[in-house]
């Protein structure tokens, strides 16, 4: 790259690295790696917070994130993880059918076990 471009990448780096030619080439070429490798790492941690989301969905009645996956899978219910996890936060009822349709496809979801119910906090004083 020639200098003019190492420079117009270099802006906004603090120190020599965005006026001293030598370090700034340095600095761009591993900035440029990073961007790199953190393109790919974006779409990874996108998919494992969607996975969370609707684990904790599903987990609100009853059925763990793999057994819910499965009952959709044998349903034939073709919805990627995106959209389940925008429908775990903002179409709860919705999400609920779909977990109710998970569950009667898959017959290891019928244990419904739903979490404990925090009775009795009072706070001593």
């Amino acid at each position: 790259m020639n200098k003019d471009k190492i420079f117009k990448l270099a802006k906004g780096f603090r120190g020599r690295a965005k006026n001293c030619i030598r370090i700034a080439r340095e600095r761009v070429e591993k900035a440029l790696q990073y961007s790199y490798r953190d393109r790919r790492n974006k779409k990874r941690d996108m998919r494992s917070l969607w996975i969370e989301r609707i684990n904790a969905g599903s987990r609100l009645h009853g059925v763990n994130y793999g057994n819910f996956m499965h009952g959709l899978m044998k349903e034939n219910i073709q919805l990627n993880r995106k959209v389940l996890s925008e429908l775990s936060m903002h179409e709860p009822y919705s999400f609920k059918a779909l977990v109710d349709t998970s569950r009667n496809a898959f017959p290891g979801n019928k244990k419904a076990v739903l979490p404990p119910k925090k009775e009795g906090l009072s706070i001593v004083v």
